[in-house]
Parts: C-alpha cells; sequence; structure tokens
C-alpha cells in the first residue's frame, strides 16, 4: 500500500472507532441528562415543593409617594 493510502485507511478507522464509542441517542433526554439522572431530580424538585415555606418578614420600611412630575 502507499502512503497515502495506509493514511486514508487509518484516519478511516480512528473515525469508525470515535462512532462506534458514542452511545445512541435515545439514552438522553430532551435536558442532556441520563433517565436515571432525570428521575433524581424529580425527586429532589418533589422533595422542595413539599417543604414548608417559611413566613416572610413584614416590611420595616414604610412606603414612600412616588414624586411629582417636574415641569417642563
Amino acid at each position: 500500500m502507499s502512503a497515502k493510502r495506509t493514511l486514508h485507511v487509518s484516519l478511516l478507522a480512528a473515525m469508525l472507532a470515535a462512532m462506534a464509542s458514542c452511545g445512541p441517542a435515545e439514552d438522553k433526554t430532551p435536558g442532556g441528562v441520563s433517565p436515571d439522572e432525570a428521575k433524581a431530580l424529580d425527586a429532589a424538585a418533589e422533595m422542595l415543593d413539599k417543604r414548608p415555606l417559611p413566613d416572610l418578614p413584614e416590611a420595616t420600611v414604610p412606603a414612600q409617594a412616588a414624586p411629582a412630575p417636574a415641569a417642563s
């Protein structure tokens, strides 16, 4: 084989090996996470949604009146 042909065959073999190492597209959900990660995130979100919210503190600064428009 010529050196050029050997290089082409080597590059083709490397590209095929790289493509073979890629997993199928169905493994990922739309967010780019695996199905197991999506389940864990959903469970965490559900736990956060069930937590009671703390009471909000009362406002300590009185509201200010809106400034009067300047005459032009």
